[in-house]
């Protein structure tokens, strides 16, 4: 009997295609977009609209926090029936708000369309999220997603100043790309939640947990992830909020040393990106995020206590290549939690409210506290998520696991 294309079951994960990858990876990019090019739009609003530096920087961090708002509240929309509709309608909004910015003919328009683009990114980084937990092999999918992240905005970081630091380019491309990308969105994988019929035997359905984890166990997992992330989002980041300040005051870093650090770290994310998806799923992801953790930590005390230039620029770039790599490891460990992507979804909304607090925490440690008690602080930081992130881990590797074997038996009976 040929198989029921119509049984899939709730826990169904389907395999990566060109299609789906299209649209799975854009999505994320483009949700996520906005604090990757914040440094170019700052200098784009100063120079055409007139405001300062730290006007354009509250505006943005206004639109940030919507996004993440937005992200968080859409979470259960983009995990369910609704997500290529959320998808679209997101897409298109943020086209339209970030497309009225290009070209206002006032700062008020112009300011406030860009906060109002924060709602658009916010559904785009939920979708983003919860569709790439659809895909099989979470590890790899994970990988491929941060790579195809890297390149694009490392392409966007380049064409933007050779075309102009304007507003029509900084926010018209962004525009341009997320209507784009809205024509991708029918090639999402849709949320798994059609219940089968079939059952495995004669007492136990397909719609139940084939894990053998509680639905609270999961959901105080999944919280506590979300959690976590926040504060390892502040740890991390404020680091890189004081980078520069550090790096002159502390190792006498010069500003032509800074940019080659950044641009170097840039690379070694895409190095980091490129290595972890060709090794896929055959890397424990417990060992992995145990073992990425307390090698961050370490180069971040490090680094708060280099005192040489070029040791510190060293430093730097080991430790954000070591942060692109964990990034990628805890989406992988989100979007294997839960096939639905109930908390993959919500991850960039989580992360982006721990990074708004990072530039506070960062400068008002160093300056209260020094430099090396900073690095104190946020390598402890690291070494205290270690096991309970690792943990989280195993539970995340466990479920898969389940989810993959139930279906396995679930197709065998619909054959049988």
């Amino acid at each position: 009997m040929p198989i029921n294309a119509s049984a899939n079951t709730e826990f169904d994960r389907v395999p990566l295609t060109a299609g789906r990858g299209a649209a799975v990876f854009s999505i994320g990019v483009i949700g996520f977009i906005t604090a990757n090019l914040i440094p170019l739009m700052i200098v784009a609003m100063v120079d055409d609209l007139g405001v300062t530096e730290s006007a354009a920087g509250a505006v943005l961090t206004a639109s940030l926090l919507v996004c993440a708002i937005t992200c968080l509240a859409t979470t259960r929309l983009a995990a369910g029936r609704h997500r290529h509709l959320l998808g679209r309608v997101s897409l298109i909004a943020m086209a339209a708000a970030f497309g009225v910015a290009a070209i206002a003919p006032t700062t008020v328009i112009a300011c406030a369309s860009i906060v109002i683009g924060g709602l658009g990114a916010g559904g785009a980084a939920s979708v983003g999220g919860a569709a790439l937990a659809a895909l099989a092999n979470p590890d790899r999918v994970s990988s491929i997603s941060g790579l195809v992240n890297r390149v694009v905005v490392t392409g966007v970081l380049a064409l933007v100043p050779i075309l102009g630091t304007h507003m029509t380019n900084a926010f018209g491309i962004v525009a341009v790309l997320a209507l784009a990308t809205a024509t991708t969105v029918t090639w999402l994988p849709p949320s798994p939640v059609t219940l089968s019929p079939v059952k495995v035997d004669s007492t136990k359905s397909a719609t139940a947990s084939p894990s053998g984890v509680s639905a609270k166990r999961m959901t105080v997992a999944g919280t506590a992830f979300l959690a976590m992330l926040a504060v390892w989002a502040i740890s991390e980041d404020s680091l890189w909020a004081v980078l520069g300040i550090m790096g002159a005051e502390h190792a006498g870093l010069s500003e032509q040393q800074l940019g080659l650090a950044l641009s170097a770290s840039t690379a070694g994310g895409v190095v980091a990106a490129i290595t972890l998806t060709a090794l896929g799923s055959r890397v424990n992801r417990t060992a992995s995020i145990s073992v990425l953790l307390a090698l961050g930590a370490v180069l971040k005390l490090s680094a708060c206590l280099a005192t040489d230039s070029t040791i510190y620029l060293i430093l730097v770039v080991a430790w954000n290549t070591t942060y692109a790599a964990t990034f990628i490891v805890l989406v992988a460990i989100s979007a294997a939690l839960d096939a639905a992507g109930r908390w993959s979804a919500p991850l960039l909304g989580t992360y982006l409210i721990g990074s708004a607090f990072a530039p506070l925490f960062g400068t008002w440690v160093t300056a209260s506290l020094g430099y090396p008690t900073f690095g104190v602080i946020i390598s402890g930081i690291s070494f205290i998520l270690l096991v309970p992130l690792a943990l989280v881990s195993r539970l995340s590797a466990h479920t898969e696991g389940a989810y993959r074997h139930h279906s396995a038996a679930i197709t065998t009976a619909v054959i049988a």
